[in-house]
């Protein structure tokens, strides 16, 4: 087993975590680790970082190349509409405290975000990635991030605080196309 081998082998249980709380069913997330770990032996020819990326070199670097590739399949997934499926086991997701009330409802709270916010909240709360990082990892602009990021805060306020009827019928801007 070479070093790249060894790094992915590494940064497997953060994949897990991660697309645990992406998908939020144990056997999705075990599938998407399992693609993203294949896509990244298939492609590790890809892997090289370019000049003036935030990223780092070597395994600092790996873990946001891993990230992009697994939100990139997850996307693909989601388009597929056969393979979406609904689970109402939630994640299992380590948080402080002893109060197993606080932490379902965390898990609720985080499964009712829409996709967009809640990879956003995953990579900078969960995976302590700057907003320049984040971009990065989800190819878009940083101000997008920072937006996502604050929707996905106040949505889980929200819902933490007055339950989801406050969230399903919002009294702020309405987007109108």
């Amino acid at each position: 087993m070479d070093g790249f081998d060894r790094q992915l082998v590494a940064l497997a249980p953060r994949l897990r975590r991660h697309a645990r709380g992406l998908t939020g069913d144990a056997a999705l997330a075990d599938d998407l680790v399992q693609d993203t770990l294949e896509r990244a032996l298939r492609y590790r020819w890809r892997f090289r970082l370019r000049p003036g990326s935030l990223w780092g070199d070597g395994a600092d670097g790996l873990l946001p190349w891993l990230l992009t590739l697994m939100h990139r399949l997850r996307l693909n997934g989601l388009r597929r509409a056969d393979l979406v499926s609904v689970t109402d086991e939630p994640p299992e997701v380590a948080i402080p405290g002893d109060d197993p009330g606080l932490r379902r409802d965390l898990i609720r709270a985080l499964a009712a975000l829409p996709e967009p916010q809640r990879a956003v909240l995953l990579l900078v709360s969960l995976e302590q990635f700057s907003y320049a990082e984040a971009a990065q990892v989800l190819e878009v602009p940083i101000g997008t991030v920072m937006s996502r990021l604050s929707r996905a805060r106040e949505h889980m306020r929200r819902l933490l605080d007055g339950g989801a009827k406050d969230v399903a019928a919002p009294n702020v801007l309405q987007r109108v196309k």
